[in-house]
């Protein structure tokens, strides 16, 4: 989340500088607003998108009314340091209508992995009778770790046979145990991808 704000030209725009969000893990643009240097260093100290309303003349943190908040993985300026790019992880719908996005489409991740997460969040997030997912959520932490440990043994015995069918079952099993302890946990695929990329350099 470096950012120098003192080296973005806000000057060029009346004080403002137009803020592009985009999704993190989808890749999606989630909406447009602007920002003042105070709207921007609320963003970069509170972890969640402020941005300057121009209708209402004031500071506005995106999901103060409805919840949904945008929380910060990274911030970037283009090239001539007059718009900012901030990559967020949306806590629901973005737009005013309900929509996924302000653009009308529907922020789905090219990566199934990424929606299986969402969905996974989701369950935590609204509870849905008959849920398998929602159910373990409601049973705890040791029952969720216990799952992962148990489908991490069954991968281990499928490993040792030659059936691809009941080994890839396996390990899809064990996947989406693993995001549901992750969720259950606070964290998302991306904070671990973070860890892994953060090793490689």
């Amino acid at each position: 989340m470096e950012i120098d704000i003192q080296q973005i030209a806000f000057s060029k725009n009346q004080g403002l500088t137009p803020a592009i969000v985009q999704d993190a893990n989808t890749g999606k643009v989630l909406m447009l607003g602007y920002m003042n240097a105070e709207a921007l260093q609320k963003t970069i100290t509170d972890g969640v998108v402020t941005f300057f309303s121009r209708s209402k003349n004031r500071l506005w943190t995106k999901g103060e009314t409805s919840g949904h908040f945008l929380h910060v993985l990274e911030l970037r300026t283009d090239c001539d340091q007059d718009t900012i790019l901030i990559k967020a992880r949306p806590n629901g719908p973005v737009c005013h209508t309900g929509a996924d996005t302000c653009f009308d489409e529907v922020n789905d991740a090219p990566n199934f992995l990424y929606t299986l997460e969402k969905i996974i969040h989701d369950r935590k997030a609204q509870p849905k009778a008959g849920s398998y997912t929602t159910s373990l959520f409601q049973r705890g932490i040791n029952k969720i770790a216990q799952k992962v440990g148990e489908e991490a043994v069954e991968l281990v015995i499928e490993a040792k046979d030659d059936n691809p069918e009941l080994f890839l079952g396996e390990a899809a099993d064990l996947l989406y145990h693993y995001l549901i302890l992750l969720a259950a946990k606070g964290y998302h695929l991306h904070d671990v991808l973070q860890v892994l990329e953060n090793r490689h350099h």
